[in-house]
């Protein structure tokens, strides 16, 4: 390695970390005592996903624990989550590959999705669990991926040996599904260390190995994937976000707590990638248009994608959140180029005009205008961000009951908003985990560990915590990441799957009391194909909410393609408005609710 510590392709011009940050983060020496306000300028400058401060800038040493409360929190109530993986027949544990005394790897911190899928078409959700294994390509017999087929009545089975994926143990980061090749059956996309796969879904419960003929292996570390149409020809093309150049000779040792092993900052490799986006043939191979479409003019450490059409042209944009790096927001101009606009939109940068360390990110319309605002979470002393959508202008919103408000004392990454109580308002699930080792361990076996965040919505972007910690009892603490979010049991109460760093997977079961009534929505185009990015509109008692149907979002995860709207006490939904991809509008219903119903246009628009 160089004296730089630099690894991969150079870095683009308009990226140039200062070497000083860089010997920071390597140096085994506890830093020099600066005056305060020096410290807290520097620390902001150097938060990144493997850079987190003992103690968060405006807060005491010492979160308060979970599962109690203080003068800011609620009293604890029922639990909204009962964790029933054990009982159910999953029995995935994710293996990170760090062993005691080992090196500290990059990939280690940072790796495990999860997927929500229908594969068999039975209409029930199956559980796709994302693996880690061995960041060391020299170590064997890494543990593999798993696919779990829902029987129902809570039952799940492993069949990952049928299906055909067993046999595939690539360093596991993330999963993105779709019917790529519009047969009808959902595949699986595969996000890895070292070159992704692409699962073709073969329809009768066996998967196969399509990548080479597809073109979609990439050489990057990838972290996370979106299936979209950003040209409108009816065919998937497909986003990978990648996140730094990476090899084990190119590793840097880090330290904290006075010259404790640990992660690094991806700051330390001043290496960050471009993303890749590839445009399908419709033949069910791919072209790589990323240099074609202008991806090249801006690299990032990309770890979250969220898509839509953020400013009302008919087009889907994409946004990427960096960690440790600005943000990018690809602004689609008619299918023919992609112009990086986040600085000049407002969501590249906090609103002190500093880039945080961007994770999990989902596009969620909490004002039911039409408008997708954008949430990522963040490292711990950031707080989850919150960027708020005027006419496709983004601000970065700081409120004290907003969705952020709680999140300063933990490191997020899954993430959802969803509406478990079926009020009419959106939820917030926050899957947590360190990336740096904090001031005390909340788990003596696991000093990344930390609790979940659940946040009840009350509307006009206001959230309460809910107590118990992350909504279960006793709280779930733990190196949390990806988390995908569906209702795996069709009651109308969605479920939350969150895949933990070196542990068991969870299988948080919805048992929220007094539910509202509910409406589920499955849109389709007229060929029966899932609406990506299509936005719902249902209109109730005068009543307005708004969501877009994208599985694909979050960090490193896929969930339930149907949305779900809570009610209240209504009995049926008056109207249903679909904005189709590229600006058509069509109405349906009324509809009755408690159950879920299809919807689709007499053609395509």
């Amino acid at each position: 390695m160089n004296p730089e510590g630099r690894a991969g392709t150079p870095l683009p011009a308009a990226y140039s970390p200062s070497p000083a940050t860089d010997g920071a983060q390597r140096s085994a020496r506890p830093p020099a005592l600066l005056p305060c306000s020096v410290f807290l300028a520097t620390a902001l400058l150097l938060l990144g996903c493997g850079r987190e401060p003992s103690t968060p800038p405006g807060l005491s040493s010492t979160p308060p624990a979970p599962g109690t409360t203080s003068a800011s929190q609620p009293t604890p109530s029922a639990p909204w989550f009962q964790e029933v993986a054990a009982s159910s027949g999953i029995a995935f544990r994710h293996s990170s590959g760090h062993t005691p005394g080992s090196r500290h790897l990059m990939p280690e911190i940072n790796c495990g999705g999860v997927a929500l899928l229908d594969f068999d078409n039975d209409g029930l959700l199956d559980v796709f669990c994302v693996n880690g294994g061995f960041a060391d390509p020299s170590r064997t017999n890494a543990p593999g991926h798993k696919l779990y087929h829902n029987l129902g009545n809570w039952r799940f089975e492993d069949v990952t040996g049928h299906a055909g994926i067993g046999t595939n143990t690539a360093y596991g980061m993330g999963v993105a599904t779709a019917d790529f090749d519009n047969d009808g059956w959902t595949d699986i996309y595969l996000l890895n260390l070292r070159g992704n796969v692409l699962y073709r879904n073969r329809g009768d419960g066996t998967f196969e190995d399509v990548t080479a003929r597809a073109g979609v292996a990439g050489r990057e570390w990838s972290s996370s994937a979106a299936f979209l149409d950003y040209d409108g020809d009816g065919h998937l093309d497909l986003f990978v976000a990648n996140y730094i150049h990476w090899t084990l000779a190119s590793e840097v040792d880090c330290f904290s707590r006075g010259g404790v092993p640990d992660y690094c900052s991806p700051l330390s490799y001043r290496a960050p990638a471009m993303d890749r986006l590839y445009h399908s043939r419709g033949d069910g191979t791919f072209e790589d248009v990323s240099v074609a479409m202008g991806l090249d003019k801006a690299f990032g450490n990309g770890l979250g994608v969220a898509t839509g059409d953020f400013d009302h042209d008919g087009w889907v944009d994409i946004f990427v959140s960096n960690d440790a790096m600005p943000n990018q927001l690809w602004l689609n101009h008619g299918g023919k180029q992609f112009e990086e606009s986040a600085t000049p939109r407002g969501c590249a940068l906090n609103v002190m005009g500093i880039p945080r360390a961007g994770m999990g990110t989902v596009a969620v319309d909490l004002l039911n205008r039409g408008w997708l605002d954008l949430f990522v979470t963040h490292l711990a002393g950031e707080g989850n961000g919150l960027f708020l959508n005027h006419d496709g202008m983004f601000t970065d919103s700081i409120t004290r009951r907003g969705p952020m408000a709680p999140s300063r004392p933990y490191t997020g990454f899954g993430v959802g908003f969803r509406d478990l109580d079926h009020d009419g308002e959106l939820d917030l699930f926050v899957a947590n985990g360190r990336a740096r080792l904090g001031a005390r361990d909340l788990d003596p076996a696991d000093p990344y560990a930390e609790p979940s965040t659940l946040l009840r919505g009350l509307g006009n972007i206001e959230f309460e915590e809910v107590q118990p910690a992350g909504g279960t009892q006793p709280p779930l603490i733990a190196t949390a990441r990806g988390a995908a979010f569906g209702d795996l049991d069709n009651d109308g109460a969605e479920d939350v799957v969150v895949i933990q760093k070196d542990s068991p997977v969870r299988i948080l079961r919805n048992i929220v009391g007094q539910r509202g009534a509910w409406i589920g929505l499955d849109v389709r185009d007229a060929r029966g194909l899932v609406a990506r990015n299509a936005m719902v509109r249902v209109e109730c008692g005068g009543r307005t909410q708004s969501r877009q149907v994208q599985p694909n979002e979050g960090y490193g995860s896929s969930n339930d393609h149907r949305i779900v709207f809570g009610l209240g006490k209504a009995s049926q939904i008056d109207r249903v408005t679909v904005r189709w991809p590229g600006g058509h509008e069509e109405s349906f219903g009324p509809l009755p609710a408690g159950k879920y119903h299809r919807v689709a246009p007499a053609k395509d628009p």
